[in-house]
């Protein structure tokens, strides 16, 4: 089986862990690799489950640009028989596409984060004595 040759980043990470970000599996486009180098750079996903779901991700991400690149050229509207304008038929599978980038990093646990809460603190629930 052939490596994959694709260079790291070009940012170094700096800190603990400051090697550089592992290669991909696959071979992958250019959006497929920056979303790849970017999530390994700061997760370092390692197994096996992880790595299979990231790489999926990273093709959609490839897929998507291909698709945006095709709509970006023909325009998001195209005009079918009888003069009808409708929406061009490749959005909804970039769309699809993009959904199901986010979906796989939410299951991956990327896009969870602390949420602070928002306004004041809230006050004791139940009777506190009077002073």
């Amino acid at each position: 089986m052939e490596e994959n040759s694709a260079k790291p980043p070009p940012f170094t990470i700096v800190g603990k862990g400051a090697e550089s970000p592992p290669n991909p599996p696959r071979k992958l486009g250019e959006a497929g690799e920056s979303l790849w180098f970017r999530v390994q750079s700061e997760y370092r996903i390692a197994d096996v489950g992880g790595v299979e779901l990231l790489m999926q991700a990273c093709l959609a991400a490839d897929r998507a640009e291909e698709l945006a690149a095709i709509i970006d050229q023909d325009g998001d509207r195209i005009v079918a028989k009888g003069g009808i304008i409708k929406d061009h038929p490749l959005l909804k599978h970039e769309l699809a596409a993009r959904s199901f980038i986010v979906r796989t990093l939410q299951r991956l646990g990327i896009t969870d984060e602390m949420i602070k809460p928002v306004g004041h603190p809230t006050r004791p629930l139940g009777w506190t004595p009077s002073r």
